[in-house]
């Protein structure tokens, strides 16, 4: 799906399709309130799921038509979420099969608007590709026909010489611009009265990952160990956007939002990208910035925090800060053992995702495998509450669809 004008991925924008709640046994739970209770660091009736509610908690395209087929579901033609990703927004049916808590509502950003690809063949290697370029400047290519994502070509600032003028002058794109949220507050609304929880995403990625998507990640890394007052002004122009963003949003959603997602990704499989010591001179009192403005301006709305990798040891800044839920509990990364994790973090954050290992064992063990896998994981982080159950990250285009099935009969088995 190619989305090039900004009113036809709004018409594009799948409308959430609900009967009216039903009520059968007035004891048990919403599943907004099986989430909310968790998030108090309770225990509700079952644990609560997720599927899709973000785009880092969601599943590959290609998986979810497996995944409808094996449910015996009718085939539809999905909707992506996320062009670069290739996530499919979960139609309503499978949802309510698996049992889905929690419903996301999406502002248009540059994984769903202005997608403007184009059929290109490199020069060089005579490969198809198809190529876009996006609302901050950045090329994106996919190889063509069959390739799964899309990966960086270019960076708009990528060059060594780079100015603050540069920065400045850089034609960056207007997020507070209302038109970003048209139908979010009905959809939430829809949810709301179905039962649902609801999740509002953070239109772009986190400070220092954009940073590198705008300037190449070598150029940024030398720049925070070499000049990190020009850094400085990077980050402090995407901390002036973001601001933007929910300066517009949260007066007109708070009220019907009960999570917020942010991301910025600082963690390796053994480590983290940068140290400590940078992370808490150049990016923690920014992030700190929006955190305390989202928290005033929507106080009863939780705080979710996506990053990949080892992140242990800035587990207690992340805290300082205002996250309250972190995700995706990387939890085959040095440090992120669950059982510790809890134990150490239990009290202070809820834990979203983790459910399930997804580098190997989702996409190459076997079903029995799949099910001690997510067994485990949850007798580590769901008693006492304080946890959601996600993969570790977006379920893939490899992922075998018994290995699917066979992770969802574990999760009602236990929880």
């Amino acid at each position: 799906m190619i989305i090039t004008d900004p009113q036809e991925a709004l018409n594009k924008r799948r409308q959430p399709k609900m009967n009216k709640p039903i009520i059968a046994n007035p004891s048990t739970p919403s599943s907004r309130q099986r989430l909310l209770t968790s998030l108090a660091h309770q225990e509700p009736d079952r644990i609560p799921l997720d599927l899709g509610s973000t785009q880092v908690t969601g599943i590959h395209v290609i998986t979810y038509h497996k995944l409808r087929k094996a449910l015996g579901l009718p085939s539809v033609e999905a909707h992506i979420c996320d062009q670069i990703q290739g996530l499919a927004l979960p139609d309503t049916d499978l949802l309510e099969r698996l049992g889905v808590d929690i419903r996301g509502i999406f502002p248009l950003n540059s994984h769903n608007w202005h997608v403007n690809g184009i059929e290109e063949q490199d020069t060089t290697s005579g490969e198809q590709y198809w190529n876009y370029h996006d609302e901050w400047g950045i090329t994106h290519r996919k190889p063509r026909p069959d390739g799964l994502y899309y990966s960086i070509w270019q960076s708009p600032l990528d060059k060594p010489d780079l100015t603050v003028q540069d920065i400045i002058k850089h034609p960056w794109p207007k997020l507070d611009n209302p038109q970003r949220i048209n139908g979010l507050r009905e959809q939430a609304e829809a949810y709301r009265a179905a039962g649902y929880a609801v999740m509002l995403k953070d239109p772009f990625a986190g400070i220092f990952e954009m940073a590198q998507r705008i300037v190449g990640m070598e150029n940024l890394l030398m720049m925070m160990a070499d000049n990190d007052s020009l850094a400085g002004v990077l980050f402090d122009k995407l901390v002036e956007l973001k601001l933007g963003f929910w300066k517009m949003a949260l007066p007109r959603l708070a009220d019907v939002v009960d999570v917020i997602s942010h991301a910025d990704d600082y963690g390796t499989q053994a480590s983290q990208i940068i140290s400590p010591r940078m992370f808490r001179q150049q990016l923690k009192p920014r992030w700190k910035v929006v955190f305390d403005y989202v928290r005033i301006q929507a106080p009863d709305v939780r705080r979710f925090f996506h990053s990949c990798g080892n992140v242990r040891p800035l587990l207690p800044d992340f805290i300082e800060i205002g996250v309250e839920i972190l995700n995706p509990v990387h939890v085959t990364a040095t440090g992120m053992e669950p059982v510790a994790l809890k134990r150490d973090f239990g009290d202070a954050l809820v834990f979203w995702g983790g459910g399930v290992e997804t580098q190997g064992i989702l996409p190459s063990g076997t079903p029995q495998e799949v099910k001690d896998n997510v067994r485990r994981n949850i007798d580590a982080l769901a008693p006492g509450g304080g946890y959601v159950f996600n993969t570790v990250h977006n379920i893939q285009a490899d992922v075998p669809v018994e290995n699917l099935l066979a992770m969802y009969e574990a999760l009602r088995g236990v929880g």
